[in-house]
């Protein structure tokens, strides 16, 4: 999958892109049930809210089948290859849950922000991967994005060791709001197989779920080989270590997949 020059024109402008029902039901529905079955397992990349669901599973594609196949899939890492100009590794992998009435915030952040300072990542020549499992609606805590804010480079941060279960580098109100009045705020919303791409740099968060619908979503952060992290603070399983280029798998890879376990 290769983008037009008028989806990299406003990639340029954005710092996101949005690809709706990219993926087809039933391999968002197969993924689903995968994550499902992680959440309920006891291992150290689960990490979980304050009440005890579950948050985020960390490095799935090392431990599940189908989400291993998500990580090399054409139809992401072709698209980022092309913005990044060369072969690509897997920084972090993470299947991010917001569960019904539970899912607790994603404070205001940059992802690259964090890489920086984490982990020495040299340059923003990385970016990020959203793939929804569930419907993505206003009401069951979407994702938001300040378009253009990828423009401003590095923002001033905080450590944030309290608000939730997960540290974040986090941004404070008044550059959030700054940033707003500028570029404004989006809440990109789709049905399950959905895809987004973006920027390292682009700020983002997104509210708690105080719906009865809970929502899964796959995010991918790939990085250029060249552009490795330098610095392992952090468990090999939120960092990776692994700078292996990624090659890109058939484009039925998962749904292959899908099909021969439903059979």
């Amino acid at each position: 999958m290769q983008l037009t020059e008028a989806q990299l024109n406003q990639y340029d402008r954005d710092g996101y892109l949005f690809f709706p029902s990219l993926f087809t039901p039933d391999e968002a529905a197969y993924l689903k049930g995968e994550a499902e079955k992680i959440y309920q397992e006891d291992r150290e990349e689960v990490w979980r809210e304050s009440n005890g669901v579950a948050r985020t599973a960390f490095a799935a594609h090392t431990y599940n089948e189908g989400f291993r196949r998500l990580g090399a899939h054409p139809r992401m890492i072709e698209p980022v290859s092309q913005l990044l100009d060369g072969d690509l590794y897997m920084h972090q992998f993470k299947v991010n849950a917001k569960a019904a009435f539970d899912g607790e915030v994603w404070q205001w952040h940059q992802d690259y922000g964090t890489w920086k300072r984490d982990d020495e990542m040299p340059e923003p020549r990385a970016m990020n991967i959203a793939v929804f499992l569930d419907d993505v609606t206003a009401a069951n805590g979407p994702l938001l994005f300040i378009p253009g804010s990828h423009k401003v480079g590095v923002v001033e941060a905080g450590h944030d060791l309290e608000t939730t279960s997960y540290p974040l580098w986090t941004l404070d109100r008044a550059k959030v709001t700054e940033l707003a009045e500028r570029g404004g705020c989006v809440a990109p919303t789709g049905p399950a197989g959905s895809m987004l791409m973006f920027s390292s740099l682009l700020v983002h968060a997104s509210p708690p779920n105080i719906s009865p619908f809970g929502r899964i979503i796959v995010y991918l952060s790939l990085c250029h080989v060249d552009n490795h992290i330098r610095a392992f603070n952090r468990k090999e399983w939120i960092a990776h270590r692994d700078f292996t280029p990624i090659k890109p798998l058939s484009d039925d890879c998962l749904s292959d997949l899908a099909a021969s376990r439903a059979a």
